[in-house]
């Protein structure tokens, strides 16, 4: 959705998606209590003709935009999102049509599904495998897709996203049904923490990475999570991610991720850590995660004399050193 497009909805419409009725009406506008603040008269107009809205307790006013901002101490791209997030359906754009382009419908998929089914796949486990992530850690979260493309077998790992769609991933492909978020959350008491990455590869690193390092307590159903699927879902993230204190960005090491990041800030500020120095040097957490395994590889071919015993001792104020936590 545009920011035209937002500010076309209509505001009386959006007031009554939440039962926000004027108490007068003069034609052309309305007058209601005011839905910001304690009003015990109606102060609040919208004039119907224009779409716009103008408290006089206050003396704000503007567009529907305007409106989401204050209503959710949002930025525009959250009241954006917030709207597209909403059931827009039940909105009517303001007396204007959209543009022909922003009515068709996008394209269907080529890829005509087949089955879909759990992780047992040889090839895509040692894919798996080959990227540092255990099938066993996978398994809950991935499947395994048969598909054609232009008549044509293929499979591929598949990650479903929260439209339905799934991405997929072999070694020689990458793409997806249709693009959108996935949001993990954890039962029981909602979490306060929400670590966000950019593609589910890397979100498997992390488990993986945790579960290494803290095989009997690794933690990773102490936070939700989001998937990105692609940095051109950030907008997309925001509006989830408001019921979090604290925001974990593990984004790629690239420009992309570092706009992402700063979207994110935009919005929610101090809530925010970029946490991608934890794995600096590398161009995301499972290229972090397989240059682990190469060093373990090289560690396990060199063979060392045993080394006298006080060359063991920690020295003094020496800190140990510890495994990565994020």
């Amino acid at each position: 959705m545009t920011y035209k497009e937002a500010n076309n909805i209509s505001i009386k419409d959006y007031l009554n998606s939440f039962g926000i009725q004027p108490v007068t009406e003069k034609g052309s506008y309305g007058m209601y209590r005011s839905p910001l603040r304690e009003d015990n008269t109606p102060s609040f107009k919208v004039d119907y003709n224009a779409n716009l809205w103008c408290d006089y307790g206050t003396g704000e006013g503007g567009t529907l935009i305007d409106f989401v901002m204050k209503q959710h101490g949002c930025n525009a791209y959250g009241a954006i999102c917030r709207l597209e997030q909403g059931n827009t359906a039940s909105f009517s754009f303001h007396g204007k049509d959209l543009p022909e382009r922003d009515m068709k419908r996008q394209a269907a998929s080529p890829i005509e599904i087949h089955r879909i089914q759990p992780l047992q796949n040889p090839a895509l486990m040692r894919y798996l495998q080959e990227r540092g992530i255990s099938p066993g850690t996978a398994a809950p979260y991935v499947q395994e897709m048969y598909y054609r493309i232009g008549g044509k077998p293929f499979f591929a790992l598949a990650f479903r996203n929260d439209s339905g769609g799934y991405e997929l991933r072999n070694p020689r492909f990458k793409g997806s049904t249709s693009k959108d978020i996935t949001h993990i959350r954890q039962q029981g008491e909602p979490r306060d923490t929400c670590f966000v990455f950019e593609g589910f590869l890397d979100f498997l690193s992390f488990l993986t990475i945790r579960q290494q390092k803290s095989p009997d307590m690794p933690c990773t159903d102490w936070q939700d999570y989001v998937i990105l699927n692609s940095t051109a879902n950030t907008d997309k993230a925001l509006y989830p991610l408001a019921d979090y204190g604290h925001i974990h960005c593990m984004l790629d090491n690239d420009e992309a991720g570092r706009k992402a990041v700063e979207a994110i800030r935009q919005e929610y500020k101090w809530r925010v850590r970029d946490a991608s120095h934890l794995y600096s040097g590398h161009n995301d957490l499972n290229d972090y995660l397989r240059s682990l395994k190469v060093k373990q590889s090289q560690d396990l071919t060199v063979t060392d004399k045993p080394k006298p015993e006080q060359d063991n001792r920690q020295n003094p104020g020496e800190k140990r050193k510890r495994g990565l936590r994020m």
